[in-house]
């Protein structure tokens, strides 16, 4: 619980164990561990979600597969497994991505948290287009630390993006945080052994899975 009483769900974990993955039902549904994804409208993925080269909806370049990220250009939680290095890159589609070895990675579509840039992260913030950012909302989002691990966030109290942003840098035990807000609202779910944040029980088109879990 950080100082401001927003409760945060983690799950840590290696990028090796991440497996992006399409849904198209509640998260309670998918018999695997792990958290939503991207932004989404109906059965189509507006935010980018790549494995190895292949969108986890569709076919490259296809609408809503998970190529782009729709109308802007968003921060994306990449994972370079060729250099085992993290970053979040601020781009509109697969084509544009900074990678090493194109068949050994993964990109994560969101908007961007800024956590080590105080001075940067409102204005990008609204420059990505962050939907409901001052409402208190559920809220989801991806980080990595400056050892090489993963934490996959939830909260089930209603937040601003403010509130959330805040309550990860004062509640994840690492330090070297960065990473992305996700999908929010009602698709903030999670599948975890100990707990289910069932968000309003949406289907979500995609998640972020915990690979070989369940």
């Amino acid at each position: 619980m950080s100082a401001d009483n927003v409760q945060l769900y983690m799950m840590s974990l290696s990028p090796e164990d991440i497996k992006l993955r399409a849904a198209g039902v509640p998260l309670r549904q998918v018999n695997a561990y792990g958290i939503n994804g991207g932004f989404f409208y109906q059965d189509a993925l507006l935010s980018m979600a790549i494995m190895n080269d292949t969108p986890v909806n569709g076919a490259q370049k296809g609408y809503g597969s998970g190529w782009f990220n729709a109308k802007y250009a968003r921060g994306t939680l990449v994972w370079d497994g060729a250099t085992r290095n993290f970053s979040v890159q601020v781009v509109s589609s697969g084509e544009e991505l900074k990678i090493t070895d194109r068949q050994h990675y993964f990109a994560q579509g969101g908007i961007s948290m800024n956590l080590g840039h105080e001075d940067l992260w409102e204005a990008a913030v609204a420059e990505e287009h962050l939907p409901y950012d001052d409402e208190k909302r559920l809220r989801s989002g991806m980080v990595y630390d400056n050892t090489g691990k993963l934490w996959l966030i939830v909260t089930p109290t209603l937040s601003t993006a403010a509130d959330f942003r805040s309550a990860i840098l004062q509640t994840v035990p690492a330090k070297g945080l960065e990473g992305i807000f996700l999908d929010g609202d009602g698709s903030s779910q999670m599948n975890a052994k100990e707990i289910i944040v069932p968000g309003d029980s949406r289907s979500v088109v995609q998640m972020i899975a915990v690979d070989g879990t369940k």
